[in-house]
């Protein structure tokens, strides 16, 4: 029999747009249960097109989950949530601050329906911040975080990162958490309460722009266009290729020589001045002006086969139009063709993390709106058809 990391394991989750339904994805890749707990409209990414036709966003982020429509407003809905909890393992969600216990939902009531409950919030600030129960999306994280001072060409405005980099990383983070929390429960027996931030998550990223601030007291320019982000690295760099752009980097000075050598720029590499990191990074203008010229005139696919082949950092500059012709889409890669809940052709994620004693989840579409409503109180609650239709017509579920 096949067997999975988070087998046995039962997550009710409340969460919605980016943030909490990837950390729930990649807890159901894993194996885990997936109940996910939505309002009678649906979470808002289910619904941001035009008439009733699904997002792609809303069938990437949560296929695998079952969903069960339950009116959290009606004191019925949250007593029949806590009995769910009562059976669960983790409960997630990304409410705006203060949200669940305006619901009657806080920690401290979920863990008296179960004391080995793990509540895991995803937030937008850290606890201890002054924007603590501020409202927080991806953009204003990006805002207040450093990301869109860093983001752009020195001589324009701040530009948000293209990703939705704070959503994922705190969904990512926050996946984490909840692994560690279900560990330490096998020792304490307890539960416990987990929060990430996004602003706290996506901090570390700027790692490059943070250092070079520091090393070089505060003198350096925080957009860097699509140079390193501390500018200590050079040649670093996207240049033109015949047919398009290409990404080159040489973060060694073997990497250096061997590309002077493939340019046939003996001259540069013998230069003494040229020979280290800092006296690149000196003539960094000359330098990309220099690469760009060599790469002008080939195709980008030899371009990249000849730096490859010589051991030097580069990739193709990919449109989306070309990542979703490419071997990231098919049935064991990272987008992954399904079939949705009304018959057509969609897509789900595939799972980044690889472990050779779990087997691989089998790719499914996402839920229908309470598809799986009537199926998780019967079996769940033992609740008969009568009941389930009563609640139906009193519009709990």
């Amino acid at each position: 029999m096949t067997s999975r990391a988070l087998d046995g394991v039962t997550v009710l989750d409340l969460s919605q747009v980016y943030n909490g339904p990837y950390c729930t994805l990649l807890l159901a890749q894993l194996g885990a249960e997936i109940i996910k707990v939505e309002p009678f409209g649906g979470e808002p990414v289910r619904w941001r097109l035009a008439g009733d036709q699904e997002t792609a966003a809303f069938g990437l982020l949560n296929g695998g989950k079952k969903s069960l429509r339950l009116n959290l407003k009606d004191p019925r809905g949250r007593a029949l949530l806590l009995e769910l909890v009562a059976q669960a393992d983790v409960v997630v969600e990304n409410f705006s601050p203060g949200a669940l216990q305006r619901l009657g939902l806080g920690y401290d009531t979920l863990a008296e329906a179960n004391s080995r409950i793990i509540l895991a919030s995803g937030r937008g600030y850290g606890a201890h911040t002054p924007q603590a129960e501020q409202r927080a999306m991806d953009l204003t994280i990006q805002a207040v975080s450093g990301v869109m001072a860093t983001t752009g060409q020195p001589e324009l405005p701040p530009t948000k990162a293209g990703p939705a980099v704070a959503d994922f990383f705190g969904g990512t983070h926050l996946f984490g958490a909840i692994l560690a929390a279900l560990f330490q429960r096998t020792v304490t027996g307890r539960g416990q309460h987990v929060e990430v931030a996004m602003q706290d998550a996506v901090i570390p990223s700027l790692t490059s722009s943070i250092a070079g601030h520091l090393d070089n007291d505060g003198a350096l320019p925080e957009r860097t266009g699509n140079r390193h982000g501390g500018m200590a690295v050079s040649p670093y760099n996207v240049y033109p290729a015949a047919d398009g752009w290409v990404a080159i980097l040489c973060m060694t000075d073997t990497h250096w020589q061997t590309l002077c050598r493939l340019m046939e720029r003996d001259d540069l590499a013998a230069a003494p001045e040229l020979a280290s990191p800092p006296g690149r990074v000196a003539q960094m203008e000359k330098l990309d002006e220099i690469v760009g010229g060599w790469t002008a005139g080939r195709s980008r696919d030899l371009i990249v086969a000849d730096l490859q082949a010589a051991g030097v950092p580069c990739a193709p500059v990919l449109s989306l139009a070309d990542v979703l012709a490419g071997p990231m889409v098919g049935e064991d890669s990272m987008i992954r063709p399904v079939t949705t809940a009304d018959g057509r052709p969609g897509y789900v994620f595939g799972s980044p993390l690889n472990l050779t004693d779990s087997a691989p989840v089998a790719s499914r579409g996402a839920p229908a709106l309470g598809a799986d409503t009537d199926q998780v109180l019967a079996e769940r609650l033992d609740l008969t058809p009568e009941q389930l239709r009563r609640l139906q017509d009193e519009n709990v579920i």
